[in-house]
């Protein structure tokens, strides 16, 4: 048996566990996970990683959830390719990660009131740029063994854009997640797992069929302590723009607090460039019951 045989083997007979095992390893050993003007400062903790089956009806819902330019997986591998939907494989996967914050990066960002801690952005920074080159990594793992594989977020057609509720892209790494499994969504807008909300998603599209993890969450809200009737405005109270209120998150607002602050660059105007913006403060995400797990995992549910 060949070399590239005997490494296609585990991924037919449990490409569920291989796929995880190898972004657990190249979060582990990569150098992008650690930085090297911090005494080589390890960024990301251990990532969640889950799957989802590609023509799941929820990524077609979010055309309408989101806006009616929001791309299926299976549009998204079309793309990448420069084909049409319809000659893609009969069968596609999504793969979904999430890259949880280390402790010391969380305990940092408390403190704050009004702007990140230099901790928070550092990884927000440096932290997503190691979240593209895994995205990377895991697109060339998978073509290197014959499979279609693309991240959407790193493609031409990924674009983020605006309307009456404020910013959007036509891909979204929380609503991939949330179809994977790994969570709900928050009041802030976040998405809380069960390591909870202080992190970043990632995704990978692919040919190579992987049985979808299951979807457990009753509601797109219900790990959020505030959905399910508990008197908790942490995350109101931590917003220093006062974007959330308990009707939810004014991301045009909180926008806005991140361009007079200096981390976005003005959104609504030609100009934007994703590259050069380091959105998103993260306080609601610390100092928050759900800043390092699933809040209401040991409520009582009733039936």
């Amino acid at each position: 048996m060949s070399q590239s045989a005997r490494a296609k083997e585990p991924l037919r007979t449990n490409p569920a566990r291989f796929i995880e095992q190898e972004i657990k390893e190249f979060v582990r050993t990569s150098p992008a996970n650690h930085l090297s003007f911090m005494n080589g400062y390890a960024m990301w903790d251990a990532p969640l990683v889950k799957f989802a089956n590609g023509d799941d009806p929820i990524f077609t819902e979010y055309k309408s959830i989101i806006a009616p330019d929001y791309l299926t997986p299976r549009e998204a591998l079309a793309k990448a390719y420069d084909k049409d939907p319809e000659d893609m494989p009969a069968r596609l996967s999504v793969i979904s990660w999430i890259l949880p914050a280390v402790e010391q990066t969380r305990k940092s960002n408390r403190a704050e009131t009004r702007v990140p801690s230099r901790l928070w952005s550092h990884t927000r920074w440096y932290g997503e740029k190691f979240n593209e080159k895994l995205r990377v990594y895991v697109v060339e793992l998978l073509t290197g063994m014959g499979y279609l594989a693309a991240a959407p977020t790193l493609q031409p057609s990924f674009k983020i854009d605006a309307n009456e509720k404020g910013p959007y892209s036509n891909w979204s790494e929380r609503h991939a997640a949330y179809a994977a499994g790994h969570g709900t969504f928050s009041l802030s807008d976040g998405f809380i797992t069960e390591c909870g909300i202080a992190h970043r998603c990632g995704s990978v599209v692919t040919s190579l069929v992987i049985p979808a993890s299951r979807r457990t969450a009753r509601s797109p809200y219900s790990n959020c302590l505030f959905y399910l009737g508990v008197n908790c405005k942490a995350c109101i109270e931590r917003c220093p723009a006062g974007a959330i209120t308990d009707k939810g998150h004014d991301k045009i607002r909180c926008w806005q607090y991140l361009t007079e602050i200096g981390y976005a660059s003005t959104f609504f105007n030609d100009s934007y460039d994703n590259d050069k913006s380091v959105a998103g403060c993260g306080l609601c995400q610390t100092k928050v019951p759900c800043e390092f797990q699933n809040p209401t995992k040991k409520m009582k549910r009733k039936p």
